[in-house]
């Protein structure tokens, strides 16, 4: 009879349990209902901004989304927020399948586990991830809910200086961008900003304490202002409200955050077996049209710091070690000869199927297809690895023939 009680009080309680999340559920669901009257009471226009307050996750649960987002640290696996931006930005993009008709977006979000376990994910899984991670180093990170070109929404990441200054953070391209807000009622004489990034508007921005809507008479990325704590500016969500839903120990939070995983890939083995294949197609491809193919093992190899030294501009933003290369490439290539190289980069490790977007580029058809006289072939391949299955493989192909004056 014991074992029956104690189940029985498991049950009870687990009953309990689910109530109180209902309970909070509801509530949240009223206050939110309010505040959005609320923010349609300063301007009926609000009713088209991207204000996403829920988002249905892989499940179909709809979850607050500040509950998609919480404090990551990647232990010893990342170093820097950039070194984080750029392992987001070579996970896999896919958007969120569309079930039935609809022009319209299909709105799924994924829980960080169901992302990190598919590698791949839509826009808004990218900037999650990327906050999460921003937020783990101890910056004022948010994802920004709004649109790019054409109208199309886009979710993408903003972090907050102490000192004010806004940075936007591209989750899918690991690319930065410093934003200065365009000032519409300066004289036509003061030269204004030019915007680099493809953002276009923005309808709120959140975290997994805050959430706010911009209500600015305009929502153009480009006039908006990032004074948060300004009310008249951003219409601000209650904290305890958030909290009541979405702190880790509220009972309706999502499971905790997995904890990041080390690359099970092997770099070097990887990069050798993928070179090796990419010379077994280059072989093929110069067969079929009647070229013999000679390789030249020193050329590929120095190619490497090139390939280094790109992914290393990818990270920091900062190119080094070009000089070398250069000085390498002209010994290596004589007098009277032609050096030319063309570098790829993919976030897959399928050599047939990088080797064939490869010869849609006519740089890389031209080099791969090279005749002449004495054509020496080369190719090496560099794979970078990441948390998780995320990586990114470098490919460059090279020729250097006798230049026919």
């Amino acid at each position: 009879g014991i074992i029956k009680h104690s189940a029985c009080s498991f049950e009870l309680q687990f009953a309990l349990e689910r109530q109180k999340t209902a309970e909070k559920e509801r509530l949240f669901l009223v206050y939110a209902k309010q505040w959005w009257r609320e923010y349609l009471q300063i301007r009926p226009s609000h009713n088209t901004r991207l204000v996403k307050i829920f988002a249905q996750d892989e499940n179909g649960v709809n979850r607050p989304v500040c509950s998609y987002v919480r404090p990551l640290r990647a232990g010893r696996l990342l170093d820097t927020p950039r070194q984080a931006a750029r392992f987001v930005s070579v996970l896999g993009y896919e958007r969120a399948p569309v079930i039935g008709g609809g022009a319209g977006k299909q709105e799924q979000w994924c829980t960080l586990l169901a992302f990190l376990c598919s590698n791949k994910g839509d826009c808004e899984d990218h900037a999650n991830l990327l906050c999460s991670l921003l937020l783990g180093f101890g910056l004022e990170a948010f994802v920004c809910v709004g649109t790019k070109a054409k109208g199309v929404p886009h979710a993408w990441v903003m972090t907050y200086g102490i000192d004010g200054a806004v940075t936007f953070w591209e989750s899918l391209t690991g690319q930065r961008y410093i934003h200065n807000p365009v000032k519409p009622d300066d004289p036509p004489a003061v030269e204004q900003p030019k915007a680099l990034y493809p953002y276009r508007t923005i309808g709120c921005v959140f975290n997994h304490q805050k959430f706010l809507a911009n209500c600015q008479p305009s929502e153009a990325v480009e006039v908006c202002v990032f004074d948060l704590h300004d009310e008249s500016k951003w219409k601000p969500m209650s904290g305890e409200a958030i909290k009541s839903v979405c702190s880790p120990s509220a009972t309706t939070a999502l499971p905790p955050f997995p904890p990041l995983c080390a690359s099970a890939i092997d770099a070097a083995t990887t990069s050798n077996e993928l070179e090796l294949q990419l010379r077994v197609l280059v072989a093929e491809h110069r067969k079929d049209l009647g070229f013999a193919t000679v390789w030249d093992d020193q050329l590929s190899y120095l190619l490497s710091p090139a390939l280094a030294a790109y992914e290393l501009e990818r990270t920091t933003g900062i190119s080094s070690g070009n000089e070398e290369f250069q000085d390498a490439i002209r010994r290596a290539v004589p007098d009277g000869h032609t050096f030319k190289g063309f570098p790829i980069h993919f976030v897959y490790r399928n050599a047939r199927r990088a080797f064939a977007t490869c010869l849609r580029s006519p740089f890389c058809e031209e080099i791969v297809c090279c005749k002449g006289d004495q054509v020496r072939l080369a190719v090496r391949v560099r794979v970078f690895v990441y948390p998780e299955f995320a990586c990114a493989v470098w490919i460059m192909f090279a020729c250097k023939y006798r230049s026919i004056l």
